[in-house]
């Protein structure tokens, strides 16, 4: 029988009972091209794991909630389950949704996919794809978080971005720090020499309502968001084998 990505209840006679069931958990979007993003990296890896059971879940907007999937995967034959976070550091959902979810025997939280030096691979080749020049300014654009752990991340990953590129690196966010995506914009233009652009890299996992924000905030290039990415996958299946 072929692997196939689902959201609720076992597939009878699957080959990962003998795995604990990798539960793909996002934040969940209404913009439909940013859910066919996230569902490709659970889809790569289905392909890439044939003997795993995969299962999508949301902790807000869409169904099924990540606390359901969880639960019908426990109530089945699989080896306990892993909630694997496609969020690109902890934060509210990862401490709070997630890790209820998880507080039950035979269930237990991967860490979210960043800070990796991967997410900064995929940042860089967005950013040649817009051809960043050597006179535009990179501004790092995060959704945002109140955890101060979900910002050091960020902080992480755009020194990563910044050794690998000759232009400076600022960081704005979409919510919960400053500076706002807006502010760091108007801030590297105010510092922008003479035929340069203010370039957004967009740390977003998908498009949808931050990226959608990002679009409107004031640069002269946004950069695509990172999935779908086949390095995407490679992450996922590293913090599942390293959760179990």
């Amino acid at each position: 029988m072929t692997n196939a990505l689902h959201a609720r209840g076992p597939v009878p006679d699957h080959p990962s009972q003998a795995h604990p069931v990798l539960v793909g958990c996002s934040h969940g979007t209404d913009d439909v091209v940013g859910r066919a993003a996230v569902r490709s990296i659970l889809t790569g890896a289905a392909a890439a794991r044939p003997e795993l059971d995969v299962r999508e879940a949301f902790v807000d907007v869409q169904q099924p909630e990540v606390a359901n999937v969880v639960a019908d995967a426990l109530d089945g034959d699989a080896a306990g389950a892993v909630v694997v976070p496609l969020l690109l550091s902890g934060g509210f959902h990862v401490k709070v949704d997630i890790a209820a979810a998880v507080d039950q025997p035979g269930a237990t939280a991967a860490s979210p996919l960043g800070p990796d030096p991967r997410l900064v691979d995929i940042l860089v080749d967005r950013l040649r794809a817009v051809e960043l020049a050597p006179g535009d300014l990179v501004v790092l654009a995060a959704a945002g978080s109140t955890d101060p752990a979900a910002a050091l991340a960020v902080e992480q990953v755009a020194a990563g971005l910044a050794d690998r590129i000759p232009q400076p690196v600022t960081i704005g966010y979409g919510a919960g720090a400053e500076p706002r995506v807006p502010a760091a914009v108007a801030a590297a233009r105010a510092d922008l020499p003479p035929g340069g652009r203010v370039v957004v890299a967009s740390y977003l996992l998908a498009p949808g309502y931050f990226h959608d924000r990002v679009l409107e905030a004031g640069a002269d290039v946004v950069t695509e968001p990172l999935a779908p990415d086949d390095r995407l996958v490679e992450i996922v299946l590293d913090r599942y084998d390293a959760a179990t």
